[in-house]
């Protein structure tokens, strides 16, 4: 399976158009049991979203400031008097391609602190939404299915070991390889690629290798093979 943001969003979304009201917004994200909602024009191309965050400025009432202009109140004191989605919406929307990989995915959410993101084509066109939960969904694949990844997948045919070389154990997500590989430095590899595979919680590497290649030391210059400092090509 790929996993990527189109493997795990949900397709099914609800939206809004920048006129709707504030009530039908509230109503909206009630009878949905979601936290937002993307705002989305005639041609279903994202313009917005509109949280719970963004609805609660009204319960809030922010000050504008003394001294500020209190017939004409501008950012969240502004938002605050909305009364449709397009004066409510957070823009320009944070938004994912369906091809992203997940951590790309959980990156851009940690990094601009939202909880959602809404699922876009190249032209800006709503395909999709994926939470937090969905970008967890890796984690309830089955040991089993981990362990084969692992097996053909990585060891076969991305580093080419014969599987039979490596003992491979994954108990609730945690992968334990034992066995021999060539070199240290496939050893290190190895591990490092087995825990960035979607689902795996950790690694336990037991591998030992036939030879150390860490410490070869390699010319600068391969030419130094071939001719003394007295030699001419």
């Amino acid at each position: 399976m790929s996993w990527n943001v189109a493997a795990v969003m949900t397709r099914n979304v609800e939206t809004v158009g920048p006129g709707c009201s504030y009530k039908d917004v509230v109503e909206c994200l009630r009878t949905r049991h979601v936290s937002a909602v993307p705002v989305v024009d005639s041609e279903r191309r994202v313009i917005g979203v509109v949280s719970e965050a963004d609805l609660l400025l009204k319960e809030e009432r922010p000050d504008p400031g003394l001294g500020g202009p209190l017939l004409h109140p501008h950012g969240d004191a502004a938002r605050a008097l909305a009364r449709s989605a397009a004066a409510l919406m957070t823009t320009p929307a944070v938004t994912v391609r369906p091809e992203a990989t997940l951590t790309e995915a959980a990156r851009l959410m940690h990094r601009k602190h939202v909880k959602r993101l809404p699922v876009v084509d190249g032209e800006g066109r709503l395909v999709g939404i994926v939470s937090r939960a969905d970008l967890l969904q890796p984690f309830l694949r089955s040991d089993e299915s981990i362990a084969g990844e692992v097996r053909e997948d990585m060891l076969r045919h991305t580093l080419a070991i014969d599987p039979a070389a490596v003992t491979v154990t994954v108990a609730d997500g945690v992968v334990r390889l034992e066995g021999q590989v060539e070199t240290k430095s496939l050893a290190g590899i190895t591990a490092h690629l087995v825990q960035a595979l979607e689902g795996v919680v950790a690694v336990e590497s037991r591998l030992t290798w036939k030879w150390d290649d860490t410490h070869v030391d390699v010319p600068t210059n391969p030419l130094a093979l071939r001719y003394s400092v007295d030699e001419r090509p």
